[in-house]
């Protein structure tokens, strides 16, 4: 349950994960937070190049019933004008080729293993993504609700 603290708060806390193609990780991420705390938190995601949101992606997040079918894909530049309270980088990648984007509060790195690089059947590529998907959800957990 919410603290009398965050009814009081005017204005959202914001975060943005990055991701190099803001296709996956950071769009799981995204759809998580939003789920778990979208009442605290104004929620974006960005990358260096915008792919579009993975399809299994979106299988994997359907599977814990949350809907990011409506999320796009965007580059850091879209989100330049905002002062995020937050930044977390989800991949290697990311961390060392997306320019470092300041954040007001705290600046982040968790990298997580990329589920599209699983080329076996598609069952096993949703497994993979479900398996980042929970990773994901237990670490956003841990430090930010």
């Amino acid at each position: 349950m919410p603290t009398q603290h965050h009814f009081a708060m005017p204005d959202k806390q914001t975060i943005l994960f990055v991701c190099t193609h803001n296709s996956a990780r950071s769009q799981m991420a995204e759809g998580l937070m939003r789920h778990l705390a979208g009442d605290r938190f104004a929620v974006y995601s960005a990358g260096t190049v915008a792919r579009g949101v993975h399809p299994m992606a979106v299988r994997a997040m359907a599977e814990a019933g949350i809907d990011i079918r409506a999320q796009t894909s965007d580059v850091l530049d879209r989100w330049a004008d905002i002062a995020f309270d937050y930044v977390l980088t989800v991949c290697d990648n990311a961390r060392e080729a997306c320019p470092y984007v300041p954040a007001r509060i705290e600046n982040t790195h968790q990298a997580f293993a990329d589920p599209s690089a699983e080329s076996g059947t598609e069952q096993d590529q949703l497994a993979a993504f479900i398996r980042v998907r929970n990773e994901i959800e237990a670490f956003l957990k841990e430090h930010y609700l």
